[in-house]
């Protein structure tokens, strides 16, 4: 094996696109808490942060996981021998002690999102995958966890807990609707996910209660005047199109959870415009 494809299989470890999208959460965390342009030095070390945690949790995972791999993804890194498994863990610990030493900077708050998202992402596999709902909720809270990470790293937590809360809501909620989705290889596999634990319809009616609670929170970043009129009128789109996705889930799983991603997607968006209107207003 070269070292252009061990390269190549160490980079595939981390889920670059998952990297990628976790590190811009955490910048709209910073964002929406006004740390932008305040603490820009803060805000890159929390973006890099994050993407080495998620590299780290990935490449661990792939570890764990490198047994079933063999069987259900043998073209991942390891399985396929781009990676060896002592190779994968030490690059992970690696990017682990990384994105410790960039934590240690940023405040106590942040250190300490950053203390417990690093031991969840280590226990995910071993721990809490087998776990029915468990697993869904440890994800929906390191998704959501990335806006908290972004704005405590600039010293303004309070902007970004309801958008902490409103996706991780959402991402439990779109989590219970891909295990639907999945639901016959999930059971061939022998796992035990929260629709084979408690039956695919009330899965869907738990995922569809989880997801009023945070259609009923969404204004509330209007009531308490951290946004204007802006935010509602990106917002209530949103909560439209992941309304319908719940719906149809009932119907369509795939097609109701790609609903709901891109209504999570538009939220996001609803707190940059309204953070963005916000500054216009003050300016």
């Amino acid at each position: 094996m070269t070292a252009g494809e061990t390269g190549r299989g160490l980079l595939e470890l981390t889920r670059p696109v998952n990297v990628i999208a976790a590190s811009v959460l955490t910048a709209i965390g910073s964002f929406v808490a006004g740390g932008i342009t305040e603490e820009p030095v803060a805000v890159a070390a929390a973006v890099a942060a994050t993407g080495l945690a998620v590299g780290a949790g990935n490449a661990i995972n792939d570890y764990f996981d490198r047994e079933i791999d063999r069987i259900n993804q043998p073209d991942r890194p390891i399985p396929r021998g781009a990676v060896s498994p002592r190779g994968a863990l030490a690059f992970s610990l690696v990017c682990f002690g990384a994105s410790v030493a960039l934590a240690v900077t940023l405040p106590l708050a942040a250190l300490a999102i950053a203390g417990i998202n690093l031991v969840a992402l280590v226990a995910y596999t071993e721990v809490f995958k087998g776990l029915p709902g468990v697993g869904n909720a440890l994800v929906a809270y390191l998704v959501g966890s990335t806006f908290l990470f972004g704005a405590a790293a600039v010293g303004q937590m309070a902007p970004a807990v309801v958008l902490f809360l409103l996706s991780a809501i959402a991402t439990l909620t779109r989590e219970i609707v891909k295990d639907v989705e999945d639901l016959e290889g999930d059971r061939e596999e022998g796992l035990n996910t929260l629709p084979i634990a408690i039956g695919e319809r009330p899965a869907l009616w738990v995922a569809t209660g989880l997801l009023l609670v945070g259609v009923v929170a969404s204004p509330l970043p209007y009531l308490l005047e951290y946004f204007d009129e802006a935010y509602l009128a990106v917002v209530v789109p949103a909560v439209a199109i992941m309304c319908y996705g719940a719906y149809e889930s009932f119907a369509d799983p795939t097609a109701g959870q790609r609903y709901l991603k891109y209504g999570m997607f538009l939220a996001a968006v609803a707190f940059i415009v309204g953070r963005a209107a916000t500054m216009v207003a003050i300016a």
